[in-house]
């Protein structure tokens, strides 16, 4: 059996990317030019020209691929186990005691060799 599997075909890849570098400068133009307009009247039209510009670099291959790369990544964020409010509390508690620590030992260190140094040269 010679069965291909139907792969979709990315045509004219880079004149989509060409249109998409044409919308983001459309968009930084535009936001410029109409500086003295509200900020929610730009603000929508840069979200309308995104989004545009995200459904050009969809239909690529690399936009295709990056989409699948952020469904695996929601897939896998999924099967976290995330921990509860105690142990995140009690972890942050004894980092904090050995940063704590850490900082007094360091700092009688500095003080006791500052002062054999002081004694070496004088």
């Amino acid at each position: 059996m010679n069965i291909k599997s139907e792969e979709k075909e990315y045509r004219l890849d880079f004149a989509k990317w060409l249109l998409v570098a044409a919308l983001v400068v459309v968009g930084i133009y535009g936001n410029s030019h109409f500086s003295a307009q509200p900020v929610i009247y730009r603000a929508l039209g840069l979200i309308a020209l995104a989004a545009v510009a995200l459904l050009v670099a969809y239909n690529t291959e690399k936009g295709a691929g990056v989409w699948s790369l952020v469904q695996g990544s929601v897939v896998e964020l999924r099967k976290v186990v995330w921990p509860s409010r105690q142990e995140t509390n009690q972890t942050t508690l004894i980092v904090v005691a050995v940063v704590l620590v850490m900082s007094i030992i360091l700092w009688l260190l500095d003080t006791f060799l500052g002062f054999v140094a002081s004694k070496i040269i004088g």
